[in-house]
């Protein structure tokens, strides 16, 4: 096959979005997101990092010195962004069972972060363009594993990194990747 500059993509722009498990993905990349599913804003400019792994164990033999079988032992999906618009519904994915209430009428609010947070499994979409090209990740369960610390300082936005992690529902696809890319057309 030859090479083929016009089949190279870049991330040019997108969104993340959060809802509760179970909710309705978008089946298409026409329809839009159920209201179910919340956009959680501006990402800093390294955007959003996907990762896929597995592991395998090998089984060795006494009469072999390399293995005579892998066995995969685990599947992982992740992905990981650093969120710089401070919504409630970020704060709240960042400091789970977290509760926002209002102290002063449209002035003041208060965040209480509880000290034994429980499992927080939502749903997450994840949208990306490329010109005319589209594409969409939905992980229908998966939960922050991941926090990064936050910084505060002058000339950097106050960001809440996450990291993602997918987990095996009732269907067999950890997430579901929709895409209009021309380059995936089977040959």
């Amino acid at each position: 096959m030859a090479l083929n500059a016009d089949n190279v993509r870049v991330g040019l722009n997108g969104n993340v979005y959060v809802a509760p498990k179970g909710s309705t993905a978008p089946a298409d990349l026409t329809s839009a997101w159920d209201p179910a599913w919340v956009d959680l804003g501006y990402l800093n400019d390294d955007g959003v990092e996907m990762e896929y792994g597995t592991d395998v164990e090998d089984i060795m033999a006494w009469q072999s010195l390399s293995p005579v079988r892998r066995v995969l032992t685990s599947v992982e999906l992740t992905l990981a962004f650093t969120a710089i618009e401070l919504r409630a519904s970020v704060v709240t994915l960042y400091f789970p069972d977290s509760t926002i209430t209002e102290v002063t009428a449209d002035t003041v609010f208060k965040l209480d972060i509880p000290s034994a947070p429980g499992s927080a499994e939502m749903a997450f979409g994840f949208e990306w363009v490329d010109g005319d090209i589209t594409n969409r990740v939905v992980i229908p369960r998966g939960e922050v594993t991941d926090r990064e610390s936050v910084n505060f300082q002058r000339g950097e936005p106050v960001g809440l990194g996450m990291t993602v992690s997918a987990y095996a529902s009732s269907s067999p696809e950890l997430a579901t990747w929709l895409s209009n890319d021309p380059s995936w057309a089977p040959a």
